[in-house]
């Protein structure tokens, strides 16, 4: 059996064991062709659609394949919330264990698009949840945008567990703030130095505080309120790190500066999806795409995939596979890299392969 088909029908089982009821008519072969185009993207590391094609199993030439899979993602009927979503709340259910941490981001993709996008963070890495795609290569996102992604992700996650986002400066939005408030969850977003506040009666823009602050330092102001909207009270701190050449400026809902930054350090340390698909992945921003909906049905494999090569590195961490696949001292692979590096081995073994959309803590 070719390394093709072999991976094709581990995935393609995966997709109708997760799924949460039994597919059938049109949900069933839209999933088949959804783990053709997950094995073709795993496969070839790319999301161009005649690539994709040349890593998929099938009798048919490969203009066929690409005319399939370009009417899928041309079908208004593959939407996320059939075809994602459901695996998205299996992958909530098992990280929520313990405190999610959520990361909004932003980038380019396809053609002349930019994405939207909300992660949960698993070792470093941010696993795509839920993503809205506009026309326009750069720039940031209309506040609603961000408030909706906020209310769907709050709508899979368990009642009780506790939630962290963390943002740069486009998702410091007095509504969204309010929103993530409503929700229950615990924020820290990067706000921009123009920002007007009020403390104590008195009213001044951030950059202020920066200006009377040394390397090393920190300023923490409680009951504030921000922009002209007056919202608040929130803390706002001010902290400039050794090695960083300014100020960092956060707003958040957190009780003490010392938390609000020990959950925003993170934020440095997790590579987002978009970092892993332009630099090592699939890379998405290659897709020649530049229809909004077309891109966002692409990225409904783009994100399967990516979701299931992380799973494999973990698994090649847990079961002490890495020093047999990369270096018995010190690994300098993602795991990202990590469970490509392992599928490989897998498939050159002929030794069985596991699929999950899912991760465990």
């Amino acid at each position: 059996m070719s390394d093709n088909l072999r991976r094709y029908r581990a995935i393609r089982d995966a997709l109708t064991q997760y799924y949460p009821s039994q597919p059938s008519g049109a949900v069933a072969r839209h999933l088949i062709t959804l783990a053709a185009l997950i094995s073709g993207i795993v496969g070839s590391k790319s999301t161009q659609l005649p690539h994709i094609a040349a890593k998929v199993p099938n009798g048919t030439k490969p203009e066929s394949r690409v005319k399939r899979f370009a009417r899928w993602v041309d079908n208004a009927h593959i939407l996320e919330e059939v075809y994602f979503v459901p695996y998205a709340e299996v992958l909530l259910r098992h990280l929520a264990l313990q405190t999610l941490v959520l990361v909004m981001d932003g980038s380019g993709v396809g053609r002349g698009c930019t994405a939207l996008m909300i992660h949960v963070v698993y070792k470093g890495r941010a696993l795509p949840l839920a993503w809205r795609v506009r026309q326009a290569p750069k720039g940031h996102f209309p506040e609603e945008l961000h408030i909706a992604l906020v209310e769907l992700i709050s709508g899979l996650i368990p009642a009780g567990t506790p939630v962290v986002l963390l943002g740069d400066g486009e998702f410091d939005g007095t509504r969204l703030q309010q929103r993530l408030q409503q929700a229950g969850w615990s924020y820290a977003c990067r706000t921009a130095t123009s920002t007007v506040a009020t403390w104590e009666g008195e009213t001044f823009r951030l950059d202020a505080l920066g200006a009377c602050l040394k390397p090393g330092r920190l300023i923490e102001l409680k009951e504030v309120h921000c922009t002209r909207e007056a919202y608040g009270p929130i803390l706002v701190l001010c902290c400039w790190a050794k090695g960083y050449h300014e100020p960092l400026y956060l707003v958040s809902n957190m009780a003490t500066a010392e938390a609000a930054c020990r959950w925003y350090e993170k934020r440095f340390r997790i590579e987002t999806f978009f970092a892993d698909q332009k630099s090592r992945g699939f890379h998405i921003h290659k897709s020649h795409i530049s229809d909004v909906q077309r891109l966002s049905r692409l990225l409904i494999a783009a994100c399967l995939a990516y979701i299931w090569v992380v799973y494999l590195g973990s698994v090649c961490e847990k079961e002490q596979w890495r020093h047999i696949i990369h270096r018995r001292t010190r690994c300098d692979l993602s795991l990202f890299q990590l469970g490509l590096r392992f599928l490989e081995y897998l498939l050159n073994e002929e030794m069985s392969i596991t699929v999950q959309f899912h991760v465990t803590i």
